[in-house]
C-alpha cells in the first residue's frame, strides 16, 4: 500500500507539472497575437546597436546583420512569457517556499528590462539608447539583494552545498552569493541573446534540466514552475527562430536568467549552473577576453567579434548554424550537468 500510494502521489505530481508546462505554452500563444499587434502598430523596433560588447564600434556585428536592420523587427515581446508564467504560477502554483522567490526575482527584473526596452525605443538619434548601465546595475543589484534577504531570512537559507564536501555555512553572506549568482547569470543570459532563437532554444534545455532537478529533490513546485517557463519559451521560440518575428529584448533576458539564477541557489546547485549554463559561460567570458585583450595588446582582439556566437558568423557560419549548435551544444550539457549532481549526490 505505502509504495502504491507514492507512485500515485509522483504521478499526479507529475500530471500537475507537465498541465503547468501546456498552460504556459497556450497562455503564451494567446498572448503573443494581442502582443505582435500592438508591437507593429506602436512601433516598438528594436534599435541597432552601435557599440561592441568588448567596446568600441561594432562595424563587424554591424556588417554581417546590416540586411536584418532593414526590416523593423519589435522588440519587449518578453513580456508575453513574463505575463504567461506569473499567471499561470499565481493561479495554480503558488507556494510560498518555493515559487513566491523565482516569481519575484523574475517580475522584478523584467521590470528593470521593461524600462530599458521602453528608452531604446522611445530614444532618437543615438540618444537614450538605453538605461545607463550604472543605474541598470544598481537597480538589478536591489533586486537581487531582497531576494537574498528573503533567501536568507523567510527561507532560513544560510548554507552552500560543496561537492565532495559536507555544507559549508556563511551565513549572512549567502545574501552577497545570491546576488552574485543572480547578476552573473541574468547579464550572461543577456549577452547570449543576440541570434533568433538562440536564447530561448537554450533556456529551454537549461530550465528543463533544472526542472529535473527540483523533480528529484521534491521540490515540485518548483519543477512546475520551471516547465511552465519552458512551455512559454517554446511558444516564444516559435516565433522567434529565424527569421525572427520579434526579440524577447531585456525585459525577457534579465527576467529568465535572474530566475535561472535564483532556482540554482534553492535548488543548492550553484556548482553545476556553469555546466547547464556552459553556452552563456562562454559568451561571457568571450566578451571579457576580448576587452582585456584590446587592452592589454594595443587593440589586438582574440575574437573577430564577441560575443563568440558573432565571431562564428564572421568566420562564415550561417546565423542559422551557429544558432543551432549552440542548441546542440546547450542540450548536451544540460544533460551533463543532470548526470554530475546526480553522481554527486550517491557518492
Amino acid at each position: 500500500m505505502p509504495e502504491t500510494f507514492t507512485f500515485v502521489l509522483e504521478a499526479s505530481s507529475v500530471i500537475h507539472i507537465l498541465l503547468l508546462a501546456f498552460f504556459g505554452f497556450s497562455l503564451s500563444m494567446l498572448l503573443t497575437p494581442i502582443y505582435t499587434t500592438m508591437a507593429y502598430r506602436y512601433q516598438w523596433w528594436k534599435r541597432q546597436r552601435t557599440d561592441a560588447w568588448s567596446g568600441g564600434i561594432a562595424a563587424i556585428y554591424n556588417k554581417l546583420h546590416a540586411e536584418k536592420h532593414k526590416r523593423n523587427i519589435p522588440t519587449m515581446a518578453g513580456i508575453v512569457f513574463v505575463v504567461s508564467v506569473g499567471l499561470v504560477t499565481l493561479l495554480a502554483n503558488l507556494d510560498r517556499g518555493e515559487t513566491w522567490l523565482p516569481l519575484a526575482g523574475m517580475i522584478g527584473s523584467g521590470t528593470i528590462g521593461f524600462i530599458d526596452d521602453w528608452i531604446n525605443i522611445r530614444g532618437h538619434n543615438n540618444r537614450l539608447a538605453g538605461m545607463r548601465a550604472k543605474i541598470k546595475f544598481g537597480l538589478h543589484s536591489l533586486v537581487a539583494i531582497a531576494g537574498g534577504w528573503w533567501f536568507y531570512s523567510k527561507l532560513e537559507v544560510s548554507s552552500i552545498h560543496i561537492p565532495g564536501f559536507d555544507e559549508l555555512s556563511i551565513g549572512i553572506l549567502v545574501i552577497a552569493l545570491f546576488w552574485l549568482v543572480v547578476i552573473a547569470t541574468a547579464n550572461a543570459v543577456n549577452i547570449t541573446d543576440g541570434l533568433d532563437g538562440l536564447a530561448g532554444g537554450l533556456l529551454v534545455s537549461s530550465f528543463t534540466a533544472y526542472a529535473v532537478i527540483c523533480f528529484s529533490q521534491g521540490q515540485f513546485a518548483l519543477a512546475g514552475f520551471c516547465l511552465t517557463i519552458v512551455g512559454a519559451l517554446l511558444s516564444y521560440t516559435w516565433f522567434n527562430i529565424y527569421p525572427a518575428r520579434f526579440f524577447m529584448g531585456d525585459v525577457g533576458a534579465f527576467a529568465l536568467g535572474t530566475a535561472l539564477g535564483i532556482i540554482a541557489m534553492q535548488t543548492d546547485t550553484i556548482y553545476v549552473l556553469p555546466v547547464i549554463g556552459f553556452v552563456y559561460v562562454a559568451e561571457t567570458g568571450s566578451v571579457i577576453i576580448n576587452r582585456l585583450s584590446k587592452k592589454l595588446r594595443h587593440g589586438k582582439k582574440v575574437f573577430k567579434s564577441s560575443p563568440i556566437h558573432h565571431h562564428f558568423e564572421a568566420i562564415g557560419w550561417p546565423e542559422t548554424k551557429v544558432t543551432m549548435r549552440f542548441w546542440v551544444i546547450g542540450q548536451v550539457t544540460a544533460v551533463l550537468g543532470i548526470i554530475l549532481y546526480l553522481l554527486e549526490g550517491n557518492i
